[in-house]
């Protein structure tokens, strides 16, 4: 028997079955590196529509997470593709670089007590160390940007620019000072922003207390009269619910709802007295049974008929008026709330709608914790070690009706994770409902703002908008060394601001353009004031750090990054995860709005938190943690990618080996893929080799069509941001379209037909085609193999700059006429075919054929499909894959039928067909008619496949 082997066009490639991705990986990040691909992608892209996306500035502190992967993930898929897709889009990655988190690393490495200058020498550079760490990590995952050339919000020219965007802010009336409750950690000893609080589980005590009012003096008989009584019989008081015991020292007010209904309860006390409690109605029977005390209600009336009605506070010898409040609620405790509007921002709120002052508030509590030390009882005392001390107290004086525990969900420092107060403290803050030159609100810029943006997933802007419909105004001071300086003179006996404020601000931005924050820190007032000096003092508080990111537009669109924009961008957009409604989004959207009169940008993408394969939050404790590093070491980047780009975004994205192993196996199958691809075109060259597309079989125009649809769909998905719908249409597409149809049917032609045929080149004409649009369709998310491929199908000549796929558009396929009537035509077929592929099947699985060329198939079709398979001709059995196939029309659907059979005829030594025409040739018996045509005559001729 003769050896045909060597007369087939067997594939060929030096692209490897394996990717040994985590150790060629580098290698091509090294390549990228040397050849500057970055620099050369912006200067290729140069005269393109811009698209810009502003990078949210992860937190120069610690290694990376999944988390940071996902997001620099997310970002890179998304320039990749707007570079494929026609856009000069870059890319600036940053980092946030001041605040607490790393003051606190410096305190714990070398103690505390150090002076401010020093605690800004180390935190800055731990900053810088922290960055150049990251930095790498970011790269090894395969995301391309102008990594040289960073932003880091503690570069001197970014400190500069945003005490610039503080001072364009405070020229437009937006900033101010006030004393007003805020988030408090007594652990960081300053104020905390919205974004920097979570909440926790807490137990806390609580407590009924009664605040009495004599039956016999003015105010007793203003609660009579409320009631419709004569005059009280008893003392009488009104009963707080709270889990606080240590603001009762603070207490100033009650508030009720003026809507609701309240009783006036006749108490029967154990030891055979009476007394009477006020108790919103519907909250009567539950209270009784706490205190295990039996009463009847004496009277009812409205919240709004005890308003000023004067309690005295259990503790001191002070009132407690009463003022209506709509933020009293009856969902538990007495339907009265002690107010402190030191300590709280409903009672801060009801107190100033009564006329009081800030003045008149009460502060109790210092930095720390402790309370006063002239606080009678209690001065000097830890708030939390009070709570016993209180509750022991107002038992004592007789105040207290019951004392139980609860646990509660409660805020906390994300930081310290230690439960958070509300302290009134004097802070500056950018007014939501300060009026601008238009005669807008900066809450009412927000909300426009908010309107003109497109949000993806759509559900972000509805949550964006109830926070900033809702929100108090902002505190931006923060009592920190490492941040960036609010840089005021106040007078020293008004409290009020230089008149040159402005002027003044811009002094300081340009010493501190050339010097960092340090220049304000050490600056003398008398170089700034002159003689005016000695009547102002040079305040120390800094900026809460997401006024340094929320004005990254300012200081890095417009300044360190302004890419030749006088003005500066307007980013295309912000991406981050969903926390960032209330973070980085938040802050960005009010600087803006303050500044601009609109947000810095256009659409605001926001990504899901990774959690593990039972949708748990990732824990040290449950050993759950997926660390991107080991993931890019075991399997490499490019699943981590795969990953992020196949799950949906818009919810939690699960993460665990059990996933990551069925992405490897997704892989294998897109990878496999481009191996025959490859394999197939190796002695392919588009500009020697193509054959027109009029030439073209019948199921290569096929072909084309659905690689066309692909290609539309996955653009149009691009555009959409929905990538996890990608990557589904490239696995259907590998293994389907191609790998269980297309490729499957093509083998023979490749493979059988003369190397220069027509038909082979046709055939490869049309692999280059689906070989470019699959692997720009892929470069986005599948980085590193799109490189390697694109290599292989454009090699670069010797001494080249290397090509690059990310240097190219997505691919334009040729156009043809009438795909619709084909597709329609062709999708019947592939129908058919896998009906009798099945049948085959059964076939082989009792043993009587090896493989479907084996099989000769019988087929009984309606007028429809029959037609559709009849216009293959001879070809058709090249598409059902066996050595014939017999076509007959039946009358109708019901009627149709399959019928496969072992073929008689003998097996062609080459290309494996089993056809009569085997051995007739007499120099080689064991060929076909075919093969022998294709070896040693014209080649043989097809039209449909």
């Amino acid at each position: 028997m003769a050896d045909y082997r060597k007369t087939l066009n067997l594939p060929d490639t030096p692209f490897p079955m394996r990717g040994d991705l985590p150790k060629r990986e580098p290698q091509w990040i090294a390549n990228w590196q040397q050849h500057k691909l970055y620099q050369r992608i912006r200067k290729h892209s140069a005269g393109r529509p811009k698209f810009v996306l502003h990078d949210g500035p992860p937190y120069a502190n610690g290694n990376l997470h999944i988390g940071h992967a996902l997001n620099k993930i997310l970002k890179d898929i998304i320039v990749r593709s707007k570079t494929l897709a026609g856009f000069d889009a870059p890319y600036v990655p940053g980092w946030d670089c001041h605040g607490l988190p790393i003051e606190h690393k410096v305190e714990v490495t070398h103690g505390k007590n150090l002076p401010a200058d020093k605690v800004r020498e180390l935190c800055r550079a731990y900053a810088s160390e922290q960055v150049e760490i990251q930095k790498a990590e970011f790269i090894r995952l395969g995301v391309l940007g102008d990594w040289d050339n960073p932003y880091r919000t503690m570069d001197f020219a970014n400190e500069a620019n945003e005490i610039r965007a503080l001072a364009e802010m405070t020229a437009n009336g937006y900033v101010f000072k006030g004393l007003k409750p805020v988030n408090w950690c007594f652990d960081c000893g300053s104020a905390l922003a919205e974004a920097e609080v979570e909440y926790a589980d807490k137990p806390s005590p609580t407590i009924d207390v009664a605040f009495t009012v004599s039956n016999t003096d003015a105010h007793g008989q203003k609660l009579a009269a409320a009631f419709g009584l004569a005059r009280l019989e008893q003392p009488a008081a009104a009963v707080i619910w709270t889990t606080t015991p240590w603001t009762i020292p603070a207490n100033q007010a009650l508030n009720v709802h003026p809507e609701f209904d309240y009783a006036l309860v006749e108490l029967a006390l154990k030891d055979g007295g009476t007394r009477l409690l006020v108790l919103a109605s519907a909250l009567v029977d539950s209270a009784l049974q706490r205190y295990q005390l039996a009463g009847r209600v004496l009277a009812t009336t409205k919240g709004a008929a005890l308003e000023h009605i004067e309690f005295r506070h259990p503790l001191y010898d002070r009132p407690s008026p009463v003022y209506l409040a709509d933020y009293v609620g009856i969902d538990a405790g007495t339907g009265i709330v002690h107010s402190s509007p030191a300590h709280g921002v409903e009672d801060f709120s009801a107190w100033h709608a009564y006329g009081r002052s800030n003045e008149e508030i009460l502060s109790l509590v210092m930095s720390g914790g402790q309370y006063v030390a002239d606080l009678p009882f209690f001065g000097g005392m830890n708030i939390w070690k009070a709570n016993p001390a209180i509750v022991d107290k107002l038992a004592e004086v007789g105040a207290l009706l019951s004392h139980d525990k609860i646990i509660h969900s409660y805020m906390h420092c994300w930081r310290h994770k230690t439960p958070l107060v509300y302290r009134a403290t004097a802070q500056w803050f950018v007014g939501m409902d300060k009026t601008a030159a238009d005669g807008s609100t900066l809450r009412e810029r927000a909300l426009r703002a908010i309107e003109a943006t497109k949000f993806y997933p759509g559900w972000g802007q509805a949550r964006l908008h109830a926070m900033i419909a809702n929100r108090p105004d902002w505190c931006i001071s923060r009592q920190r060394n490492w941040g960036v300086p609010i840089p005021f003179f106040l007078h020293k006996e008004s409290g009020e601001l230089h008149p040159r404020t402005v002027e003044l601000m811009e002094a300081v931005a340009q010493r501190v353009e050339r010097e960092g924050i340090e220049a304000w820190f050490k600056l003398d007032a008398a170089e700034l004031l002159g003689d005016d000096a000695a009547h102002y003092e040079k305040i120390s508080d800094t900026l809460d750090v997401w006024f340094d990111s929320g004005t990254t537009h300012k200081h890095v669109l417009r300044g360190s990054h302004n890419d030749g924009h006088p003005e500066g961008p307007r980013a295309d957009m912000y991406l981050e995860g969903s926390d960032q409604h209330r973070g980085w989004f938040h802050s960005s959207l009010l600087t803006g709005c303050a500044i601009d009169g609109h947000a810095p940008y256009r659409s605001l993408l926001t990504h899901g938190f990774a959690v593990d394969g039972a949708g748990r939050k990732m824990s040290k404790s449950l050993g759950n943690v997926v660390v991107p590093q080991e993931v890019s070491g075991k399997l490499g980047a490019e699943i981590l990618r795969l990953w992020v780009a196949s799950t949906d975004y818009s919810g939690e994205l699960s993460i665990s080996k059990e996933i990551l192993d069925r992405v490897v196996e997704v892989y294998r199958r897109i990878r496999n893929t481009l191996r025959f691809l490859l394999a197939n075109t190796a002695d392919f060259d588009i500009a020697q080799h193509a054959v027109p597309l009029e030439h073209w079989l019948d199921i290569d125009r096929y072909a084309l069509a659905f690689t066309r649809e692909l290609a539309h769909q996955a653009e149009a998905d691009y555009a959409k941001m929905e990538f996890h719908r990608i990557v589904q249409a490239l696995q259907v597409f590998c293994a389907e379209d191609l790998g269980a149809f297309y490729l499957d049917i093509l083998k023979d032609r490749l493979y059988t037909t003369a190397a220069d045929s027509l038909p082979r080149r046709a055939a490869q004409t049309v692999l280059w085609h689906i070989t470019q649009t699959l692997l720009k369709l892929m470069a986005p998310i599948l980085s590193f193999t799109a490189e390697e491929a694109w290599a292989v199908l454009n090699p670069s000549a010797p001494g080249a700059e290397p090509d690059s796929v990310m240097l190219h558009s997505f691919h334009a396929l040729p156009a043809q006429e009438g795909e619709a009537g084909m597709v329609a035509r062709w999708e019947t077929i592939r129908a058919v075919r896998s009906e009798a592929l099945k049948v085959i099947e059964a076939l082989r699985t009792e043993g009587k054929v090896g493989s479907s060329l084996q099989a000769e198939l019988s087929l009984a079709l309606s007028a429809d499909k029959h037609a559709a398979l009849g216009s293959l001709g001879e070809d058709l059995r090249f598409v059902t894959m066996t050595s014939a196939t017999r076509l007959c029309e039946v009358n109708d659907a019901e009627e149709e039928h399959i019928v496969a059979t072992p073929s008689a005829a003998p097996k062609c030594e080459r290309c494996w067909h089993y056809v009569e025409s085997v051995g007739h040739h007499a120099e080689h018996a064991g060929l076909c008619a075919r093969c022998v045509d294709n070896l040693f005559g014209g080649g043989e001729t097809r039209t449909h496949a």
